[in-house]
Order: C-alpha cells, then structure tokens, then sequence
C-alpha cells in the first residue's frame, strides 16, 4: 500500500522505564458491547483490566436503537437467518462465520435476559420480535421501544461491575500497543496509555483485546458517537497487525436531516413497523428499486435515496410515519419514546409530519484482520466487534447483527485467549526517539473538520477513481503536517488515527474496481465475480492479499 508521507511506529517519544507500570492478564482497549463480553468471560481465567476513552457506558453500543437479531419463533429457522445474512452480504459474507454467529446468537441473547437486560415483551410475556431491513422473519429483540443498546450496555456494566477480578479504567486513552520479540516472533505485550489524572502509563498483559469500537468519526456526516476514530485499527497497523475490508463503510440511510445538527439515528426499526421513505412530493421511491421496498439492504436503501435525490435535484428525502399504528394517536411515542421525545427536540412531530432524512456513515465493517475466535495476525493481540474484520458482515452487515457479532465473538475472544496459553506479562524496554522538524502551528480542529469533509464527499455512498485519487492526495498532504506533529492530548492523537485509517480506507476503495454491497462506483457500477475475494493489507506490502471466500460453511 502507498504509505502516508510518515508513518511513525508510535504517536509519541518515550521511555518505558521511566513509566508506571500495570499489570494483568487480559487487557481489553474498549467498553462497548463485545469488550465488556469478552471481560466477563475472560475474568474466569485470570484478571482483566477494562479501558474505556471516555465513560464507561460511552460507545455505540449504548446508542444503538433497533435490537438483536435472534431466532426465537417457530416460524424463523437458523437457516434463514443465515440466507438473510449471506445475501446483505453480497457474497463476500465468510460462511462459516455467519454459521457461528447465527447459531451461538439465542444463547447469548439468553444469557444477556438472564443477566437482567430488560426486554419488551407481548400482553402474554413472551419476548416481542421486530423486523428490519434485509430481514425475512420478525427476529429483532428490542428493549423500551427503541433504546436496546442503552439496556444492554447497563446489563453487562451491571455485571462486570460485580466482577471482583476486572478493573474498569474510564478516561484511559489508549495511544500504541507495544511489542516484544519472544523465540524470533514478534508478539503484542502491552498498551500505553494516557489519563487526565495519572498521565503515561503502561499496562502489560498476557492477552491484548481491541474492541474500542469503528471509524464513523472519519466522516462529516455520522451516526457514531465522538469517540468512534478508528483507534483499533490505527493501533493495529502501527504494532504491524494486517486489517481487512476497510473499503466497506455502512451508511445508514434514515438519519435525521437538520441543517447544523448532528445526525441523529432514526432507527430501521422505524421502517420494520411500516414507515415509508418518500420525496419532497410524497412519492415512495423504494418500491420501484428492490422488491422489499424500504425494508431492502441498508446498501440498497442509501443507494436508493442518494440516485433519486440526484435525479430529482432534492437536498433529502423524508420518512413517512403518520400512518403507523393505523394513524392511532400516540402510537409512534409509545413505540419508539426516545425517538419521539428527540423529534420533539427540533420541534417535529413524526405522528402529523414528513421527518428529513439522509444517509450517513454508521458501522465500520472492516477492521484488523481476525479469525474466527478473533486472534489478528499478531500474536498476542485479539480483536472483537466493530474493531475486528472476521468475514461475518461481508459486503454489507445485516441490520442488528452487530450486537450479536458483539457478544458471540466477545466470548470467542476469552476462550481463545484461554486456550492460546499465553506467556506471563513481561515489560519490554522501549525507547521510542520521534524527530520533529520546525513546522507552523497545527489547527487539529481544521484538519479534523477538513478530512472529514473530504471523505464524505469522495469515499461517501458513491465513489469512482477520480475522488478517490484526489483524496489520497488531501490526506498525504494532511499527513505531512498532521503526522509529522507530537501531540500531548487524545484530540491530536485521534487526528492522527483518523489520517491513518482515512488512508486505509481510500486505497482499498481505489483498488476494489467494482460495485459490491457499501462500496458503490460509478465508474465500475457493478459487481465483478473476480472480485469476490477479501482484500487484506499487513504493513509494509504495496498491495493486498486476497482471501478467497468458501463456497459454504465447513461443518
């Protein structure tokens, strides 16, 4: 891969032995679904230390409004959720994955009502199931209409918290892993990290999990939360760790549309109760695309919206709610009761009135590089959730199989990590001397704001050649400045994970030369059979390896 104009092994200078020094067995980088899973299982095999960017229950976890798809009705199977999965996948879906996440999926939804995450439930008690996009079957868990992230995030916060053998280290910044060499082979031993309060610290660990969530920060228009930069992967190709799929970028295509506000989520779960998505003259304009209309692939939908509002010169489209319930009054706040009460926020009222909407990044479906128990091609360093690039998501994840792929691979990660007898935590010397040369002041908030833009406007939901090109340039430029710099707080340092992972992305986007799933080309608009591989990059190569993609599941 073309690298940036510099690529530091690490953001900052210094000197481990003149550091603090933490010790523990698993080290988990991230407080989202799939790392807090992974610590509660991983605690039954040793001590855990859980770092979190900001608070504790910050993540996308905590936002995510739909569920989690699960079978649970007599009139679903294993096996269809599987087909659903493979075909949002649009044939780069690793079958064996799906397989593990569709199966392993109802016993950890089990576990997690067992462990007291509220769900919504029928008049007779049993578990209510939702439908969205992409979904044949109604198999969506939710809780209080529209906030299962927040209940599931408070059920495994609940837990870990009563867990004596795990720390939860919140405000804790994750800035490199560190390595070792042990017998020839070079292997993850530690994080640096950096607090308010307590500054540079080491924590060194038998065991490396990055589970801090995707890159949505990346892009000016996003679903994410401010603390989705691209930490994993950014850390990951720094210690020499390959990633995978980053080409792949979900955009969400009902976010609410307000000049000079952020994009708020406006849940699939909206569209699974009948919501329409029409034009500025109410015409629905789904149902002429894909024969599930709006409940078609998320990819689907985006693509859809973006190609008519171009058509048809319209800044944004609208999502259609009043006739939900059969227009009963009330039906949409009792339904979804945090969505309502935000409308209600910019004064709108989704029972009497068209909601503005528009499509924005919303789940990273590439990552660092894992197998199917998360180990990454560094030994040492695991991988899980949004962080981690597994296969099970392909082209284009299903709708609300990411807080599944969370706590089915969360768990797979403890018992790898278990079973990989790893060595004893051992600090290594590092001393790390960083150059740097006599440039102007930087604005971080102006390369941030400026790459951001960029991406959005030329590795958004339509890409060709040329934008691509030209934004490699911009961030080469950027990275000149940017990453040239030492910075002393996580605001430049995240700008320089941005950069990084911008790159990343842009690259395998220029050099996947078809339409396939989220990765739309106009100037390749569809897709080529050559092209069903994965594309892999490992640090220090031009160009990527190809992983082909199994003709089916292996047993």
């Amino acid at each position: 891969m073309t690298a940036l104009a510099i690529q530091r092994r690490h953001l900052i200078p210094f000197r481990s032995s003149l550091l603090p020094q933490i010790f523990t067995d698993t080290l988990v980088v991230g407080s989202g679904v799939a790392g807090l899973r992974c610590a509660i299982e991983a605690s039954s095999h040793g001590d855990v230390i859980v770092l979190a960017k900001e608070s504790l229950d910050l993540s996308s976890t905590s936002w995510a409004q739909g569920g989690i798809a699960t079978v649970r009705s007599a009139d679903d199977s294993i096996a269809q959720h599987e087909a659903d999965t493979l075909e949002a996948g649009a044939g780069l879906c690793d079958p064996e994955a799906v397989s593990v996440l569709v199966r392993e999926g109802p016993g950890e939804v089990e576990q997690m009502i067992e462990w007291g995450m509220r769900v919504d439930r029928d008049a007779d008690g049993t578990v209510s199931l939702g439908r969205e996009g992409g979904h044949r079957q109604d198999r969506i868990v939710h809780a209080d209409g529209d906030a299962t992230g927040a209940a599931l995030a408070a059920a495994l916060i609940a837990k870990v918290r009563a867990l004596g053998s795990v720390r939860l280290f919140d405000r804790c910044f994750a800035l490199d892993v560190l390595t070792r060499e042990d017998a020839g082979e070079r292997r993850a031993a530690g994080v640096l990290t950096w607090h308010p309060r307590f500054g540079l610290q080491i924590v060194w660990a038998r065991a490396i999990v990055l589970a801090c969530g995707g890159a949505g920060q990346v892009y000016r228009e996003t679903t994410n939360p401010k603390v989705a930069t691209g930490d994993a992967v950014a850390m990951a190709w720094r210690a020499g760790a390959a990633v995978a799929d980053l080409e792949f970028m979900q955009f969400h295509p009902t976010s609410l549309y307000v000049a000079g506000a952020p994009r708020h989520l406006i849940s699939e779960a909206v569209r699974g109760e009948g919501a329409w998505l029409v034009d500025a003259s109410g015409t629905r304009f789904m149902q002429g695309v894909h024969p599930m209309g709006e409940l078609a692939p998320r990819d689907i939908v985006s693509r859809g919206i973006v190609e008519h509002l171009a058509r048809t010169g319209q800044s944004h489209g609208f999502l259609d709610c009043r006739h939900l319930g059969g227009g009963e009054p009330g039906f949409f706040a009792r339904r979804f009761p945090g969505l309502d009460r935000m409308l209600a926020g910019f004064g709108l009222d989704a029972s009497r009135e068209l909601i503005p909407v528009n499509p924005a990044a919303h789940y990273t479906i590439g990552g660092v590089l894992t197998d199917l128990s998360g180990r990454t091609s560094l030994r040492g360093l695991y991988a899980c959730g949004e962080s981690a690039s597994n296969g099970v998501h392909g082209a284009n994840r299903l709708a609300s199989n990411s807080l599944l792929d969370g706590l089915v691979f969360g768990r797979r990660v403890a018992h790898a990590i278990a079973a990989d007898a790893l060595p004893d935590p051992v600090p290594v010397h590092t001393d790390s001397r960083i150059d740097v040369p006599e440039r102007g002041d930087l604005d971080v908030a102006d390369i941030r704001a400026s790459l951001r833009s960029a991406m959005w406007r030329n590795v958004g939901v339509q890409r060709s050649a040329t934008r691509l090109e030209d934004v490699l340039k911009m961030i080469e430029f950027w990275g000149r400045y940017g990453l040239h710099a030492v910075f002393e707080r996580p605001s430049g340092w995240e700008a320089q994970n941005l950069l990084t992972v911008a790159h990343l992305m842009a690259r395998a986007a220029l050099e996947r030369t078809e339409s396939r799933g989220t990765h739309w080309r106009s100037d390749a608009p569809e897709p080529n059979p050559s092209w069903r591989v994965r594309l892999a990059w490992t640090p220090g190569r031009d160009l990527p390896d190809r992983l082909p993609i199994q003709a089916e599941a292996r047993g």
